[in-house]
């Protein structure tokens, strides 16, 4: 407290002398206040403690969950979590990282963990998450030189010589062939891929597997990212050995039928025997039931799905049935399910036998050849191993008598896919898939613990058939449901699009699928050797008419949401939060829950990725502006492949054709042969005044084009772009324009004038472009910006030099003067 009877000293140094009344109130008050503020610190210092001790206490709370999260043994279903964060680390990188690095880091942590038992359960853990990550980061390596796919460099049309190792049908009349090849000439392909995908038009009969055939064809790379981060379908073509997709000119010639001697290995002749008899049994269901039904049928089989008329695979999938055609869980545990229940009633036909024999082992013994069988004849595809997998490691717990539904059989399958072929974490497919699975399964084990409630009301015999109907109708709600939300929003990163009325759908045509379709269509596999199994196709017919009619009908309803690109931090966030709360046990689970609240919460209420105002297509043909909902394009039909993709990225509905130029004669004509055409100075001249009259008669936003030649369009900002179909045509398009795009290869990568240039050459290397302008600069974003990994290297090769290049840094659409 301040002393009152110190005199203050004022500026002038003279003592400042306060009346007898003022120094009465400050005595007063001064006390008060210190008082006070004693308080208030006191006051504050209980906020301080008391925020401690809830601290302490939910650190002693939360460390006795993780202790009772360790004693339930829970390490088993971490472990495909991660070994799968390491793989996706290792696909993601820029550049494969040594392999000595990844051993040495995998040896060291799994020395640590194994040598160490006594460090801290923290320290452990770690060591724990750190030696499956690098075996992960390990797996994934192995699988890439496994693979070892030569991918093609770029488009060419050539003669293939090879011999056909695979064939599915279109609903068109089209096949597609995929073809290991041989030989390649008129020209001769420096790096030729050894595996091919070729579709034939108009094919009166299709070649046999094993038939060596010559065609010439059109084969082009496999398609990357239809813009930056969307699916690199050359990602799947380089794991599935597929290097080059193409059309054939005409009809194949076969130099060689099937019957003569094929050279490969044991594995590879059985491999093309297993595919024409899956070929035969598609070809024989289809001639038993024509058109979509039949189609659906041998999807069901075969899985070809190619066959299926897109107006009937749009309405599935509108619906939310596609699960239903696809090889996949749905179908492994039905037919599974239908043999082993079947069989076990048949031996409780006979109660001797039943009793001298333990049949609940004999059923799911059947049961599991059944299902090898089925996966034998499904094609070997990603969603038929993993519910083959899936469905044999429950199936062997049966003969061991240990639990066959269960989080650990979830995971023993995710660690055996993960060790074959750890690509597949990427992939939709396995994502979807495995997030419906552990929900699924969590929702299982959560309803078994709650069962015994209704075992008193259950031994009622009026009220048994009630309670089996309203079991069953409630599994398939709660299932459909269950496995509808636990999928969403991987539907909605990876297709852009969810299903809101997929509830009702599964609803309407599961009963259908269950007691008539899977049941009749087994029964009709087993009776197909002796040639009995027409009746029961016609019955599965009905079944799948049923299951169509339904589809069309919901999907007439609308209800298909279409969503765009989403932020980074979405998937990652959501994912940790469904796991947490698929996996964990105790009360720790319901963080999961409020992190995915949390996530869905923000993302709804956030601004999302910002959309851009150009997009390119990678091989430089396709270009669009946005505006709102609206892209406009310089093709007035624009590839579907690339232009579908970039409507449900950008949420655009409407598409705006180019106006089309009239016939100037004015123009100089340059055929597409006449690729070494060069314009002279009067011919330049023209063509840039006549490309300055289309901007003015076009709109600010769209294109106007001179058809065959070029197309010019004024953008947002004011920048003019212009696309070329022609290298005679870049001098005036230079001369014109901000940003000049074209399909041709030239080794130019910018203008003289300071434009930016993106040629075919360019584009080659960095993959699709797309360009934000809304900012003082624009902000330019491509597909690969160092495309060095084993399924983007092919970007970079040199056929004249045979040699693999460096990437091309992305330009700036701005001139010189600008900068």
């Amino acid at each position: 407290m301040p002393n009152l009877e110190a005199p203050e000293q004022q500026e002038d140094g003279r003592d400042l002398v306060l009346p007898s009344q003022q120094r009465h109130a400050i005595a007063t008050i001064i006390p008060r206040i210190g008082a006070e503020q004693g308080q208030r610190t006191q006051d504050q210092a209980s906020v301080a403690a008391r925020l401690y001790l809830a601290f302490n206490h939910m650190r002693a709370v939360i460390g006795r969950l993780i202790e009772e999260e360790a004693v339930h043994g829970r390490a088993i279903l971490l472990a495909p979590i991660y070994m799968g964060v390491g793989a996706i680390f290792w696909f993601r990188m820029d550049s494969d990282p040594p392999l000595q690095t990844v051993l040495t880091a995998c040896l060291l942590l799994t020395g640590g963990f194994l040598f160490k038992p006594d460090a801290g359960r923290l320290l452990r853990h770690l060591l724990f998450a750190g030696m499956l990550m690098s075996l992960g980061m390990a797996l994934a390596q192995w699988e890439s030189w496994r693979a070892s796919t030569v991918m093609l460099d770029s488009a060419v049309t050539t003669t293939v010589t090879g011999r056909v190792e695979r064939r599915e049908t279109y609903d068109n009349g089209r096949w597609r062939y995929v073809v290991k090849i041989d030989a390649t000439e008129k020209p001769s392909i420096h790096r030729p891929p050894e595996r091919v995908t070729i579709f034939v038009r108009k094919q009166a009969e299709p070649f046999t597997l094993g038939d060596r055939i010559q065609v010439r064809a059109r084969l082009t790379p496999p398609a990357g990212p239809a813009l930056p981060h969307l699916n690199d379908f050359a990602f799947s073509s380089y794991f599935n050995g597929i290097g080059a997709n193409g059309f054939a000119y005409g009809t194949p010639t076969l130099l060689s039928p099937a019957g003569d001697e094929i050279e490969g290995s044991l594995l590879d002749e059985a491999d093309i025997w297993l595919a024409g008899l899956r070929n035969g049994i598609g070809d024989r269901i289809r001639r038993i039931l024509p058109g979509d039904t039949g189609a659906f049928a041998a999807a069901l089989v075969t899985d070809e799905r190619r066959a299926l008329s897109d107006e009937a695979t749009e309405a599935l999938r509108t619906a939310g049935l596609t699960h239903i055609i696809a090889v996949s869980g749905l179908n492994m545990a039905l037919s599974a399910g239908i043999f082993y229940i079947g069989l076990r009633y048949l031996f409780s036909l006979f109660p001797g036998l039943a009793q001298a024999w333990p049949t609940k082992k004999i059923a799911a013994f059947g049961a599991l050849v059944t299902v090898t069988a089925y996966y034998l004849i499904s094609g070997f595809g990603v969603s038929a191993e993993r519910a083959f997998i899936m469905m044999a490691i429950m199936l062997v717990a049966v003969l061991f008598d240990r639990p066959s539904i269960s989080l650990r059989n979830v995971a023993l399958s995710a660690i055996v896919i993960l060790v074959l072929s750890p690509s597949q974490v990427l992939g939709p497919s396995f994502q979807m898939s495995y997030a419906a699975t552990l929900a699924l399964v969590s929702g299982y084990t959560l309803w078994k613990r709650r069962q015994h409630r209704e075992n008193i009301i259950s031994r009622s015999r009026w009220l048994s058939p009630v309670l089996f109907v309203s079991r069953f109708f409630g599994g398939i709600v709660s299932t459909s449901f269950i496995g509808g939300a636990s999928t969403a929003i991987f539907s909605i990163e990876h297709f852009h699009r969810l299903a809101t009325y997929g509830l009702a759908a599964n609803l309407a045509a599961m009963p259908i699928v269950s007691f008539v379709v899977m049941p009749f269509g087994m029964a009709a596999m087993l009776m197909m050797p002796f040639g009995l199994d027409g009746p029961l196709w016609k019955v599965t017919g009905e079944g799948l008419e049923i299951v169509i009619l339904v589809a069309k009908t919901v999907a007439g309803w609308g209800g298909d949401i279409t969503f765009g690109r989403q932020p980074a931090w979405l998937m990652p966030t959501f994912i940790a939060g469904f796991l947490a709360m698929s996996v964990l046990r105790t009360r720790l689970r319901h963080l999961g829950f409020l992190l995915l609240l949390l996530t869905v919460g923000v993302a709804a209420l956030g601004s999302g990725v910002p959309k851009p105002d150009l997009m390119i297509s990678e091989d430089g043909v396709l270009v669009a502006l946005r505006q709102d909902d609206i892209l406009a394009t310089n093709r007035e039909r624009p590839q579907a492949f690339i232009f579908e993709q970039w409507q449900k990225a950008m949420v655009a509905a409407e598409h705006q054709p180019p106006t089309i130029l009239p016939v100037d004669s004015r123009l100089p004509r340059i055929t597409k042969k006449e690729r070494r055409r060069r314009l002279n100075a009067e011919e330049q001249k023209a063509v840039r005044k006549a490309m300055e009259e289309a901007l003015d008669r076009t709109m600010q936003g769209s294109f106007a084009c001179q058809k065959g030649a070029w197309c010019v369009a004024m953008l947002e900002n004011g920048a003019i772009l212009v696309t070329i179909e022609n290298a005679a045509y870049l001098p005036p398009a230079c001369d014109t324009a901000n940003i000049v795009v074209t399909p041709i290869r030239l080794r130019l990568d910018r203008c003289r004038s300071g434009a930016a240039l993106y040629t075919g050459a360019t584009l080659r290397r960095t993959g699709s472009v797309e360009i934000d302008l809304s900012g003082d600069k624009p902000v330019v974003s491509t597909a690969f910006e160092n495309p060095q990994r084993p399924w983007t290297r092919h970007r970079t090769y040199d056929w004249r030099t045979g040699t693999f290049g460096t990437p091309i840094e992305p330009r700036s659409p701005v001139s010189d003067s600008d900068e």
